[in-house]
């Protein structure tokens, strides 16, 4: 069994998430990876058994992943149906509730959505559903680590380095990134493969276009990514993947 079908499902809905798109990008060639822009963990967890680094800048999603990482089966199917009973639980496991209960967020939702109160899509926001398909996936994650700081804060190791930062000059993040001409060093420093994600109109490196993509905030949009691999492994495979997504 390889290890797409291994994959696990989104703990919770984020903006900018990219586990749709994950499998359309290198499958990776490490057994370690690191997100250093954590948000959904998208790509990790479509590769959950494989040792995952997260680096999270964001206070309440390092919160999130702490609490999902450590957090046990029991814990999770004893959370209430009603989000208006999550006053009281801890905050990993309130962060997790409001989540659920509007799509798309980058912030802690304070309201409950209207179309989760209009019960026509009880699978995409919090109830039995939600709650056992955690509970089902939390022991996978057990041996992930979440380092809470900026993407510097990463480990330097050879590994599969997947990067989704903020993209350039958009306004919905609640993060930003600084100096993009740091980032785009840092990334052609790190070893092993490295994914970079942003969108159509970004030059900090020399991306590549690779996909449209839609969401509720941005509508729909161009995705571009820039890969690069040690000089020991061939660029071939990476010119194949590429062509082969821009032909789908």
């Amino acid at each position: 069994m390889n290890d797409q079908r291994r994959g696990l499902r989104p703990f919770f809905s984020y903006f900018g998430g990219k586990w749709t798109l994950a499998p359309r990008y290198p499958a990776p060639e490490h057994d370690l990876i690191i997100e250093p822009f954590a948000g959904l963990a998208g790509y990790a967890t479509r590769y959950p058994d494989r040792e995952v680094v997260l680096v999270e800048r964001a206070p309440h999603i390092a919160v999130l992943w702490r609490w999902l990482i450590h957090v046990s089966v029991d814990e999770v199917m004893g959370l209430p149906l009603d989000p208006r009973e999550a006053e009281g639980l801890c905050e990993g496991a309130q962060i997790l509730i409001r989540f659920w209960c509007a799509r798309g967020r980058m912030r802690t939702p304070t309201t409950i959505s209207s179309w989760m109160t209009s019960g026509r899509w009880p699978a995409s926001f919090w109830g039995a559903y939600a709650r056992d398909r955690i509970a089902a996936q939390v022991p996978r994650i057990r041996h992930w680590r979440v380092i809470e700081g900026d993407y510097t804060e990463a480990p330097d190791a050879r590994a599969t380095w997947f990067v989704d930062p903020p993209y350039f000059g958009d306004r919905h993040y609640c993060v930003r990134v600084d100096d993009y001409a740091s980032l785009a060093r840092w990334c052609q420093a790190r070893r092993g493969l490295v994914i970079v994600c942003e969108q159509e109109g970004a030059d900090w490196l020399p991306f590549r276009p690779f996909r449209l993509a839609k969401s509720f905030a941005r509508g729909a949009y161009n995705e571009v990514v820039w890969v690069q691999r040690d000089a020991a492994i061939s660029m071939k495979v990476t010119e194949e993947v590429l062509e082969g997504t821009n032909q789908r």
